[in-house]
């Protein structure tokens, strides 16, 4: 029996931590409107288009908040420079809105939703 034990245990956690770190397909699904990322890069992109800057100031902070709180779920299945290349490209991001530049901000949304698309991969 302890032999078994001493077997299996090692296996347990061995593969308890492959599933946490390939699980990333399931910690990347909302869990409600507040964590939603690719649903608030799209009212940000129709904010920006519409040239709306207060409505995109506020989307980029409901965005900011929902990718602060996915980075928490994430952060075991998911590569540092992954999580820091979406982070970089909302920092970038801002600056676009604060600068009211449609063009600079439309280029890094669509860099930040392919970061968002492409995480894990």
């Amino acid at each position: 029996m302890e032999r078994w034990l001493k077997t299996l245990l090692p296996l347990a956690v061995l593969l308890l931590f492959a599933l946490l770190m390939t699980s990333d397909w399931y910690w990347k699904q909302p869990r409600g409107p507040h964590n939603d990322v690719a649903l608030h890069i799209e009212r940000l992109r129709a904010a920006v288009l519409a040239e709306d800057w207060q409505q995109a100031e506020a989307a980029w902070q409901q965005l900011d908040a929902a990718w602060r709180y996915m980075i928490k779920r994430l952060q075991f299945s998911v590569e540092r420079d992954e999580i820091r290349g979406l982070t970089l490209s909302l920092a970038r991001l801002r600056g676009a809105l604060q600068a009211a530049d449609r063009n600079g901000a439309l280029i890094e949304l669509a860099a930040a939703e392919e970061h968002w698309q492409d995480l894990g991969r």
